[in-house]
């Protein structure tokens, strides 16, 4: 099983060398996509030697840089592809975890309220508030049963991947992650990892940073991802109508924030 792990950076210039440094202990093949940082983020990387890169010219969002991973691993016939961000939330010790556990799954997702651990710390109110909300809606909506719906530390097998139709490039995008996946049937397992928040003040930017427009941001990716769901035609067959997953650009960590 040949597995990527994938690491989404913004302006991650304080945490960038030691998770990259980390995560080569429990992963061979590592791709970093650099999602416009204006920091010393680029510097850092071009003296990184062993890496896969992509750079987005300006930056775009969370989303965005997670659908360009998603590019890169059917692209370059990856079996797996492992997502954990880079502000030291997660701990790449687990990455076989999670690749022991896709080997009956199309999606395996951390949860930080699956079980108690030592070196959990609190989540801010407002976001785990939202969280729980946003989980419970869907769990209802889709008949799923997440735990964590915004977790960024997963991963997913590339034939599941490549059904998937991802186009929210923004924190949303794990919502409309879960509504296709629903759609799609496709098996989806979480395991339990730590909940550890080292800068619980980081802010999401602009809008965001308020709680109730998060909410609602996040509502709406919802609202729009269930309306994009193809309905059955008259004939009971699924009309498809949105583009391949391998047709995304590559010009282009969800309540796990960067």
């Amino acid at each position: 099983m040949r597995a990527l792990t994938a690491i989404p950076v913004y302006n991650e210039e304080r945490h960038l060398r030691s998770v990259l440094n980390e995560v080569r202990r429990y992963s061979p093949e590592n791709l970093v996509i650099n999602d416009g940082s204006t920091d010393r983020t680029a510097e850092i990387l071009s003296s990184e030697a062993g890496i896969h890169l992509i750079t987005h010219s300006q930056n775009r969002g969370y989303g965005a840089a997670l659908i360009s991973a998603f590019a890169y691993v059917l692209e370059h016939q990856f079996d797996v592809l492992v997502t954990t961000d880079c502000d030291g939330q997660h701990e790449p010790s687990r990455i076989s975890v999670l690749l022991e556990a896709i080997h009956d799954a199309d999606i395996v997702s951390g949860s930080r309220y699956l079980r108690f651990f030592r070196e959990n710390t609190h989540a801010p109110q407002d976001r785990l508030k939202i969280n729980q909300r946003i989980t419970t809606e869907l769990n209802q909506r889709f008949g799923l049963n997440l735990t964590d719906a915004f977790c960024g530390f997963k991963a997913y097998r590339a034939d599941g991947l490549a059904r998937l139709r991802i186009s929210e490039t923004g924190w949303g995008m794990p919502l409309q992650l879960w509504a296709q996946a629903a759609f799609l049937k496709l098996r989806i397992k979480e395991v339990a990892v730590p909940r550890v928040y080292l800068d619980p003040n980081r802010a999401f930017g602009g809008v965001l940073n308020d709680a109730d427009e998060r909410l609602g941001y996040y509502r709406r990716v919802i609202a729009e991802a269930e309306n994009g769901i193809p309905s059955k035609n008259h004939e009971g067959t699924v009309a498809e109508s949105a583009p391949p997953a391998t047709g995304y650009a590559f010009d282009c960590c969800a309540e796990s924030c960067w």
